[in-house]
């Protein structure tokens, strides 16, 4: 019996498909071109683990049930009181503890409240909530977006977006111990555990014969699949690494309103990620249309400097870095993650990644598209699994 399933791609995705498909009985081969696993998971190393853009996961989704039920989460970092009294969101120039009035009845009224998809997030949110509203609203939620005018969106998916993020209910943020880059870690220590061959610096220019999971990036499979329909809209976003001395008056979250930008500690939580006395931070600001990358950098700066008061004169390590085309799927008015890229290509080739017809957000499509993809290459490696489904 020929059970022999080839996944190309490295990165989260393609570990998740490998270990699903080497879970039901198939003989895989991981094709990943770089040296080193993990894609946009990847995290730098020690003494500084920063990530590619914001990295945490949500524990409401079959996407971390899929995790813990191998065990694969590991350790997680804990909230503390800093980081309660430390949150903060910026809205008219200025911190404050305390979202403003118009946007916590907003998020109140997510779990009761239903959004269209075929109409912009702007026009919908401002009937209903005011202008100011609305745009306080598209700003705090682009830390999930990644993208410089949210408010254009499919009322309907920013609207999913913001009730998972701010609907007042227990927090479902998890934050794994050593970053994203110890849960590639696992995943491929699991991987090889089950049997899964890695090869590294291998990359694949056409499909084999055996069924195949493309797990790139949509530009690469476009063009290793020579597909031309194989796009999505995506988000463009400038980031900033920075380790400073410790301050306890450095802020743990700030959520910009006004410029749609983000900053986290991830070292307050798990101080693994820092040197002892240190904070590390990441910062980002959706970068605008026509938008030089210098400008946005500014506004990135500006961020900075409120959340991070005097770090210009406790700087220990800081990198800049800019993301486009490549934050995960965002969705137009007239359109949800079904009209995305299809998982199954036919004649055995199936996707997964961030932006195909998956549900969830950034790595939750990665992963549940994943899971999605294995199981259609399973159904055509195994005959047995055809007639079982």
């Amino acid at each position: 019996m020929n059970n022999e399933i080839t996944v190309i791609g490295g990165g989260l995705a393609g570990l998740v498909a490998a270990i699903a498909c080497a879970e039901g009985g198939a003989s895989v081969t991981l094709h990943e071109a770089h040296r080193t696993l993990g894609g946009r998971g990847r995290a730098t190393p020690a003494p500084y683990v920063a990530h590619e853009g914001a990295h945490v996961f949500y524990a409401d989704g079959p996407h971390w049930t899929w995790l813990t039920d191998r065990g694969l989460a590991g350790p997680l970092g804990r909230y503390n009181a800093r980081m309660m009294t430390h949150t903060f969101f910026r809205a008219g120039g200025r911190l404050r503890r305390v979202p403003p009035a118009g946007f916590l009845r907003m998020a109140a009224r997510t779990p009761f409240l239903r959004a269209p998809v075929d109409r912009d997030f702007r026009s919908w949110a401002a009937e209903r909530f005011g202008e100011r509203t609305a745009e306080q609203a598209a700003g705090a939620i682009s830390v999930v977006t990644y993208d410089g005018d949210t408010g254009r969106l499919s009322a309907a998916f920013v609207w999913e977006l913001i009730g998972r993020v701010f609907a007042p209910k227990r927090p479902a943020v998890r934050w794994p111990v050593g970053g994203w880059q110890a849960v590639v870690d696992r995943l491929a220590a699991h991987a090889r555990e089950l049997g899964v061959r890695v090869e590294l610096g291998s990359r694949v220019t056409e499909p084999p014969g055996t069924p195949t999971i493309v797990a790139t990036e949509l530009a690469s499979a476009r063009a290793l699949l020579g597909d031309p329909s194989l796009t999505w809209e995506s988000g463009h976003y400038a980031m900033l690494d920075l380790a400073v001395r410790d301050d306890r008056r450095d802020a743990f979250i700030v959520f910009d309103l006004d410029e749609g930008g983000f900053h986290e500690s991830y070292s307050m939580q798990d101080p693994s990620t820092a040197p002892a006395g240190e904070t590390l931070f990441q910062l980002g600001v959706p970068v605008r249309a026509g938008e030089r990358r210098a400008d946005a950098l500014r506004r990135l700066d500006a961020l900075a400097d409120a959340a991070v008061p005097g770090r210009r004169d406790r700087t220990t390590w800081s990198r800049t870095a800019t993301a486009r085309g490549r934050t995960g799927a965002l969705d137009l008015p007239g359109r949800t993650w079904r009209d995305r890229p299809a998982i199954d290509r036919g004649d055995g080739v199936f996707l997964a990644g961030d932006m195909v017809a998956a549900p969830g957000m950034r790595g939750e499509i990665a992963m549940n598209s994943a899971v999605r993809a294995a199981e259609g290459a399973l159904r055509a490696a195994i005959p047995s699994r055809r007639t079982e489904h």
